[in-house]
């Protein structure tokens, strides 16, 4: 698909704020509002907007801990890597999951009240006969820089 200015300063805007009106928003980008509407509905239905998301301040909700986990798997064929990503999905705790190129398989971002519920998951896992080889652990100690859209000038410029 190909996306002219407008429609980058849309994506640029909606990745900064979400929950933005189309008044607002057409204005931001310097179009009237139906044809700013007409943009957006076309970037959603091509599936460039994929969703809108709110981000969520855990330190708000409670004691967390985020835990990024590189995984190994001891089986490298095709079904052994759906078999593991099926079943990955359906542990809520997973907040995100990267098949990765190079030396390990996954990148996994697990996050849950305290170590114990961690590890919990992990046992789990384990249990489960997923074909792991070997998992390490790293504790998040602070945030430093949180998630945010993509250099939409670097990817696109």
């Amino acid at each position: 698909m190909k996306l002219d200015a407008r429609d980058i300063a849309i994506l640029r805007v909606l990745t900064a704020e979400g929950r933005i009106t189309n008044a607002d928003l057409a204005a931001r980008v310097g179009l009237s509002a139906s044809p700013c509407w007409e943009r957006v509905r076309r970037l959603e239905k091509a599936g460039v907007i994929e969703s809108y998301n709110a981000r969520i301040n855990l330190k708000k909700l409670g004691p967390s801990i985020t835990v990024f986990v590189t995984v190994e798997l001891s089986d490298h064929t095709a079904h052994a890597f759906r078999f593991f990503e099926a079943h990955v999905d359906e542990i809520p705790e997973v907040a995100a999951c990267w098949a990765l190129g190079g030396g390990l398989d996954y990148l996994m971002q697990v996050i849950t009240r305290d170590i114990e519920a961690y590890q919990e998951v992990m046992d789990a896992l384990l249990e489960a006969q997923v074909g792991l080889a070997r998992y390490f652990t790293h504790v998040v100690t602070k945030p430093v820089k949180g998630p945010g859209g993509p250099p939409l000038d670097q990817l696109l410029g």
